[in-house]
């Protein structure tokens, strides 16, 4: 990275990987179509079905399940439709679209305004204080929705962890309750990919969504990750040429594509030393934040969370004016997610979590990588130390 600059903002993009920069070099050499039958395009095909099966192994799924989009937000949006249904693959397609979607209320905004639901059919999952959605609200809603439609089905959409927190769902459990009720779930992995061990299988979620750059691979490209063969979509967004097992039209972006193999294998690779080292720094960045401030909250702390992801608050502390004064002194921090086009603006995960809005509105992300080390955290804590400081000089004028 930058010499004397901290960059803490992998939640929002990951630096991309130097193997997979020349992964992304090579696949722009290639110059056949994925769909072209002569050896230039068989070529470009076989360096793009290795690239499903590096993906697919990431989340231990069937590269036969894998398909490629333009990244986590159009793969969200693709799955979060009424049209999502059983399908054998022949002609007795179960066809019970579904009326009902229910989603976490700490879901990313591509979930929560994206879903091609109309608004009077899709609710919010409650969560408790650490940003951990209610099952037992869950359960009760479907059950309700059994009783009061007889043979109807709901869609339900619950991340496997939060992009603001890091706080991580129990995901099995609730792909329990929606079986149990005759439902299908997906689960938003943009975030815990390549942070945590991924099954899907074990998760039991029918599908998953991913995206590169958030493990280090390229900008642009994600993927929709179904657990079995046996779900189809009624109302595919793109048709045409009946690329990617025909759920998403369009020549597949190969250099994107292949890029994203490589991040994936990389991740795999290292997840186990990644998992505990990045635990290590979040823990001592942590530890840096109370010893600077008692007072200061570090959101979903009680819950499991990704070893990568710090959320916290110090009182009299802006976002806004905290984030520039940051930057300036070369640590580059987040106030959530990073797809409001550069706004601070006040997080609907921290309001979804019932935190005071005077502590809120000073809520700052720390997410770390594969490019963090010892340095960065201390070039930050020192940099935060300042911002302290004078809040407290500020706040003893005032008291004077």
């Amino acid at each position: 990275m930058t010499a004397g600059r901290a960059y803490l903002d992998h939640n929002a993009t990951a630096p991309i990987r130097p193997e997979v920069v020349e992964a992304v070099a090579h696949a722009l050499s290639l110059p056949g179509n994925p769909s072209s039958v002569h050896g230039e395009g068989r070529a470009a095909r076989g360096a793009m079905e290795q690239a499903r099966e590096q993906v697919a192994a990431l989340v231990g799924a069937k590269a036969s399940n894998v398909v490629f989009t333009s990244g986590g937000t159009e793969a969200n949006v693709t799955v979060l439709s009424p049209g999502l249904m059983d399908c054998d693959g022949g002609r007795d397609c179960v066809r019970t679209p579904a009326s009902l979607l229910l989603y976490s209320a700490t879901e990313h905004a591509c979930v929560r305004e994206g879903r091609r639901f109309p608004a009077s059919s899709a609710e919010e999952i409650p969560v408790d204080g650490d940003g951990i959605v209610d099952l037992g609200w869950l359960e009760g809603r479907l059950a309700r929705f059994a009783a009061e439609q007889p043979g109807a089905r709901a869609l339900v959409s619950i991340h496997l962890a939060n992009n603001e927190t890091g706080v991580i769902q129990p995901i099995a459990e609730a792909a329990a309750i929606v079986r149990r009720h005759g439902g299908l779930l997906h689960s938003d992995a943009v975030q815990a990919a390549g942070k945590i061990a991924m099954d899907i299988e074990a998760l039991g979620a029918d599908v998953l969504t991913l995206s590169a750059h958030k493990i280090g691979g390229p900008k642009g490209i994600g993927a929709i990750v179904f657990r079995t063969g046996a779900l189809e979509l009624a109302d595919k967004p793109m048709r045409g040429g009946g690329q990617e097992r025909g759920w998403r039209a369009g020549t597949e972006n190969l250099p994107g594509i292949i890029g994203f193999g490589a991040a994936a294998e990389i991740a795999r690779n290292v997840l186990a030393a990644e998992l505990e080292r990045l635990a290590g720094l979040r823990d001592r960045l942590e530890a840096g934040l109370t010893a600077l401030s008692p007072e200061t909250a570090i959101f979903g702390r009680g819950a499991p969370r990704l070893p990568n992801t710090s959320a916290f608050a110090t009182p009299g502390l802006k976002a806004e004016t905290a984030l520039i004064k940051l930057d300036l002194a070369g640590a580059a921090l987040s106030s959530g997610s990073a797809c409001s086009s550069g706004k601070v603006k006040r997080s609907h995960v921290l309001d979804a979590m019932k935190i005071d809005p005077a502590m809120s509105a000073g809520a700052l992300r720390a997410s770390l990588g594969w490019t963090t080390c010892g340095a960065d955290i201390d070039l930050f804590l020192a940099a935060y130390a300042k911002l302290v400081a004078a809040n407290a000089d500020r706040s003893a004028r005032a008291a004077a």
